[in-house]
């Protein structure tokens, strides 16, 4: 017999991402039913008060976006000691800002894609270019990214200021800050971790200009395929996830997410400390490299002991 029996699970939410973390947690409470556990699902918009998860064992964290990867819920739930998957509150505000998350990965010498900040964009009236220009010294085109944001939601790329003009008048929420990031030429690759485990890299082929909402969730031609490292590199880019993982102070799973420019070089894009879970997300199927069912992945991130 397991030492947790009953577990909660939170998805939904009111962010960008919502319909994807329902699917996440409709996924994960299936499994936890299939395992034989007692499982209930929660909808973060509809639970009222997290008092009313203390009868559970454990929570697992499904809810995508600032409410359930900014920090905020693992520290009410740390606050009425109530157990729970993935990252404290400090892990996941290490990373779900990225300019805090880039200063963290610079401090620790962790190689990541250049860039700069704005404060709020509805004030920004610069030209990100020469911006960019006046703090490296070289040109790029760029990545227009929320600071604070999830599933490639309001990403554009730009090759000139009226790019980014248009992107300015595109995105669906302008009042809030982002980030200007440079283009790193190269291959994609994503890398999840699991107690402290690298599964095997996942290398994500697009048609699409980039890896955005439609390549992740809607186009038919995006494939998710097994990495062809050689040892070298398979050596490398699981030592930067593990210190990525360790410096940001993530704690239990997440998701490391990388470009490699056409030198072989790896730079770290970002971390996600509540990753999809829907049954064609990166996590479980990098899971399924291994071998590992479903069911399989999401009992190594309950890390439970029988």
């Amino acid at each position: 017999m397991f030492n947790i029996n009953k577990i909660a699970v939170i998805c939904g939410g009111s962010s960008s991402e919502r319909e994807i973390s329902l699917k996440s947690g409709e996924a994960i409470h299936g499994a936890l039913m299939n395992l034989g556990f007692r499982s209930e699902i929660f909808d973060f918009n509809k639970l009222n008060n997290l008092e009313n998860l203390q009868s559970f064992d454990k929570v697992f964290i499904a809810l995508h976006g600032h409410e359930g990867e900014g920090g905020k819920l693992q520290e009410n739930l740390e606050s009425l000691n109530i157990d729970y998957t993935g990252s404290n509150f400090k892990g996941c505000k290490n990373t779900w800002n990225k300019e805090i998350c880039k200063n963290i990965l610079n401090e620790n010498n962790i190689r990541t894609p250049n860039a700069v900040s704005t404060n709020l964009l509805d004030n920004f009236n610069k030209n990100p270019f020469d911006e960019f220009q006046n703090k490296y010294g070289y040109s790029s085109n760029l990545f227009m990214k929320p600071a604070e944001d999830g599933s490639s939601i309001d990403i554009f790329k730009l090759i000139n200021n009226n790019d980014f003009l248009h992107a300015k008048k595109s995105i669906k929420d302008s009042k809030r800050n982002f980030i200007f990031e440079e283009e790193i030429v190269g291959k994609e690759f994503t890398v999840s971790v699991i107690n402290n485990n690298c599964l095997p890299p996942i290398e994500i082929k697009t048609e699409n200009d980039f890896y955005d909402y439609d390549a992740k969730y809607i186009s038919e031609s995006t494939n998710l395929i097994q990495a062809r490292l050689n040892q070298q590199e398979l050596s490398e880019i699981n030592e930067i996830s593990l210190n990525a993982f360790h410096s940001l102070g993530c704690k239990n799973w997440a998701r490391v997410d990388f470009l490699q420019d056409l030198d072989g070089k790896f730079y770290v894009i970002e971390i996600n400390t509540v990753p999809g879970m829907t049954s064609h997300s990166c996590v479980p199927k990098s899971g399924s490299f291994l071998g590992w069912s479903y069911e399989s992945v999401v009992m190594e991130i309950l890390n439970i002991n029988e």
